[in-house]
């Protein structure tokens, strides 16, 4: 299975498994089925047809267009990489520095993605599935063909917005966002000096913490462990892995109460 090596803004490389190309397609497939069942759905329960006349085109693009042209921008931003198909898949989009992408990030991804839209437009106002399939067909064959000779199987928009797809593995028992409930009411704060480091930082420290757990290497949780210290200025006898896991749940708890 082809890997990666990302660099972190704390000098250590992780190493990513790249997703595979028949689960992108999948996840692919499964986000198009959802735009297209709920086009399909909500032309037939609000206009009672296929056919929109033209009193209803403003109402369309409220209700029907931009909802499914948003639809992979937002859930990608709201599910921290994800769209529900990439969630069912277990893939996910990461940013080539290691940590998850930012709001541009996100934004120039679905802008590249231009290639949807005219499927969409073509289906609604000019009743012509068929040239709107040959639009999404030959936007997607250039997305498969740009795959393909991109060394780390990016598509057109993970170039363009440095990001790339991966295969989501890690033992925490929240995987998709950086967030952990702290549920203690006399919780205490060991490293208040966390809130130094940004979302992006812990988000790096999680990969990490996830990268250890997987391969039982804990050499990268000894490093990134030493470096925070060094950038904090804090010192501690714990373990690395422990140190690290702690101060994420500092992070979390203060950044909550904020």
């Amino acid at each position: 299975m082809p890997v990666i090596q990302i660099a972190t803004p704390f000098n250590i490389d992780i190493e990513f498994e790249i997703a595979e190309f028949h689960k992108r397609i999948l996840a692919y497939l499964v986000d198009l089925f959802l735009m297209i069942s709920y086009m399909f759905s909500m032309v037939y329960l609000l206009f009672g047809g296929f056919r929109i006349g033209e009193g209803g085109i403003g109402f369309a693009w409220i209700v029907l267009v931009i909802p499914t042209i948003f639809y992979t921008a937002v859930s990608e931003i709201l599910l921290n990489g994800q769209t529900f198909g990439k969630k069912l898949l277990k893939i996910k989009v990461v940013s080539l520095d290691g940590g998850e992408p930012e709001l541009g990030q996100y934004l120039l991804r679905w802008f590249m993605r231009f290639y949807e839209w005219g499927f969409i437009i073509f289906t609604l106002f000019w009743m012509n599935p068929f040239t709107g399939l040959i639009w999404l067909f030959i936007g997607g064959l250039t997305s498969i063909i740009i795959m393909g000779i991109s060394p780390k199987s990016q598509r057109l928009g993970d170039i363009v917005a440095g990001t790339v797809v991966v295969n989501t593995h890690t033992n925490l028992t929240v995987d998709d966002t950086i967030f952990m409930n702290v549920t203690q009411t006399n919780y205490q704060v060991k490293f208040p000096e966390v809130m130094r480091l940004s979302d992006r930082d812990i988000n790096t420290i999680k990969n990490v913490i996830g990268q250890c757990a997987k391969t039982n290497q804990y050499e990268m949780c000894n490093r990134v462990a030493m470096k925070v210290q060094t950038v904090l200025k804090v010192s501690t006898d714990m373990y690395a892995i422990d140190f690290l896991g702690k101060i994420m749940e500092d992070y979390n708890y203060l950044s909550t109460r904020e």
